[in-house]
């Protein structure tokens, strides 16, 4: 044979012996899903999911064998899954992996899509916040208005609202709450004049509405961070106490305007308690004035 001949048949030799597997679907799919579990368990501290601390570690968040405990897997399983080897893995196992990372809605249904498995209990959230919901909050000027659910989440809300609570698009989707900014440093607890009593009847609110969500990995979490940066929350959260939503009275000292003496409604958007609509309405003539000095565009 040539040394023509044999060049020219080497590439064909090779290409018989090594074949190159080409990336799939499903293989990109299965290195989300790993690097989606590796980010959820390292932003979790072992106190968030009820175990001891152990000091300090090499790195952040819970251990792999952690995970595996309280979702009760195997630790080589679990390993695998957050590797992304192709093995089979069950709605059951999922659901309970979900819940151990403290999942909210969005990241669980994230977790189901990237196993491709069927979630057997999915979350369906009610469009709340339809145009005409967003038409009624801007019609509610000068008085501040906003759409909340049962966790207090804000959903949405007028210009005039944002002198209560503050500038709602500065902060991270997670601590756009009014349980977190009566909590914590913000705006909403600058300005609410009776603040210490008013965020206990919230708690007592938000206690009551979680019977119903006691599952609800969201609700745990937000729980879980109100313990560790409020010792307030925590105190008022041991107490038990619980109450049923309701209309009521507050007063807000707001810089530039001055005191809003305030009746709060509550307006809700289903037929069962769930998301609604808060208008804050003058008591008295000297708020309605003061009213018209509040901010008018978002």
């Amino acid at each position: 044979m040539s040394l023509t001949t044999a060049a020219a048949q080497a590439p064909t030799a090779g290409a018989s012996s090594v074949r190159t597997r080409t990336a799939t679907p499903a293989d990109a799919r299965r290195h989300d899903l790993a690097a989606f579990l590796r980010s959820r368990r390292e932003r979790l501290a072992p106190e968030q999911v009820g175990l001891p601390p152990t000091g300090r570690r090499r790195t952040p968040g819970l251990r792999r064998e952690e995970v595996a405990q309280l979702a009760a897997v195997g630790v080589t399983w679990y390993t695998w899954l957050e590797q992304g080897r192709d093995i089979q893995v069950s709605a059951q196992v999922l659901d309970a992996v979900s819940r151990a990372l403290l999942l909210d809605p969005s990241e669980r249904a994230h977790l189901f899509t990237l196993a491709g498995a069927e979630d057997p209990a999915p979350v369906f959230e009610c469009p709340s916040v339809t145009p005409s919901v967003r038409l009624v909050l801007e019609q509610m000027s000068p008085y501040p208005a906003g759409v909340v659910n049962t966790r207090y989440d804000i959903l949405a809300y007028n210009a005039q609202y944002t002198a209560i609570v503050g500038d709602l698009d500065a902060l991270p989707p997670e601590d756009r709450n009014l349980m977190w900014l009566a909590f914590t440093p913000s705006r909403f607890r600058e300005v609410l004049v009776d603040y210490e009593t008013e965020r206990d009847v919230i708690v007592a609110r938000f206690r009551a509405a979680m019977a119903d969500h006691g599952a609800d990995p969201g609700w745990k979490s937000l729980v879980t961070r109100l313990q560790k940066a409020s010792p307030d929350f925590e105190a008022a959260w041991r107490r038990h106490d619980v109450a049923r939503p309701g209309n009521g009275v507050k007063r807000f000292l707001v810089p530039g305007v001055g005191m809003l003496y305030c009746e709060y409604t509550n307006f809700w958007l289903g037929p069962r308690l769930g998301s609604r609509m808060i208008t804050y309405t003058p008591r008295d003539e000297r708020t309605r004035e003061l009213m018209n000095l509040l901010p008018n565009k978002l």
